[in-house]
């Protein structure tokens, strides 16, 4: 069956299958935020969603993000993560426009970013991505430099690290996403700090990663519909 048309349909059903994920895992439903994948879509679904109080707002380009939230405009309650993989020379755009960022996959950019960040003003949020798939093309710390670099990023007064990342494979992701769990909870041991954040699950896999502990999910296609073309901005 088709997914609805109507955006609040689509919401509503969505919402219900992350409840029932989490209830069925033991856990609120309030737990998991929803993260509403806005890349590739026009200004308009971009409004209708933040009409229907989505504030969280995912994208995959700078350059992308920077025109809608120009457009957009100042919006209440409106928060714009940066979960694609970021080019160090856009680092500073990004520091400035992103409330939190999502794919930070070295301590280089995470330095980079911490340098860019306004100041006076609060530290940018940011998010290890953790690569446990092994799939050579893929973006992210891996298990053996994880912790070395969360030691690092966690020291930068102009960031304040929050948890991890992850985007599973399709072959095995109930495992690799249950690691990316286990990986948050002894930072939280080693480092001595709440890491409270786990951006685990898309439309494919959201409530699989629900069931292991996942606090964020990362939904597009399935919640807003389509994308009627690639999002502009290229790489970053």
């Amino acid at each position: 069956m088709p997914p609805p048309a109507d955006l609040a349909e689509r919401l509503l059903a969505l919402r219900e299958r992350i409840a029932l994920a989490a209830t069925g895992a033991g856990r609120s439903p309030g737990e998991v935020q929803l993260l509403a994948v806005t890349k590739g879509q026009p200004l308009e679904v971009v409004r209708e969603a933040v009409a229907h109080g989505l504030g969280e707002l995912g994208e995959n380009y700078v350059q992308e993000c920077s025109e809608k939230a120009d457009l957009l405009g100042p919006a209440e309650g409106v928060r714009w993560h940066l979960i694609g993989h970021l080019q160090r020379n856009k680092a500073r755009r990004a520091a400035r426009l992103f409330q939190m960022v999502e794919s930070v996959d070295s301590v280089a950019l995470a330095g980079l970013l911490a340098a860019a960040v306004p100041s006076p003003g609060p530290p940018l949020l940011v998010l290890l991505e953790v690569e446990l798939t092994g799939i050579p093309t893929r973006s992210g710390v891996g298990e053996r430099e994880l912790f070395p670099a969360a030691e690092a990023v966690a020291q930068l007064p102009a960031l304040r690290l929050s948890g991890l990342m992850t985007v599973a494979s399709q072959e095995r992701p109930g495992r690799e996403f249950s690691r990316c769990r286990e990986l948050r909870d002894r930072l939280q041991d080693e480092l001595g700090m709440e890491l409270p954040v786990l951006s685990m699950g898309m439309s494919s896999d959201f409530e699989t990663a629900i069931q292991e502990g996942s606090t964020e999910v990362r939904i597009g296609t399935l919640l807003l519909g389509p994308r009627p073309q690639p999002p502009s901005g290229g790489v970053g």
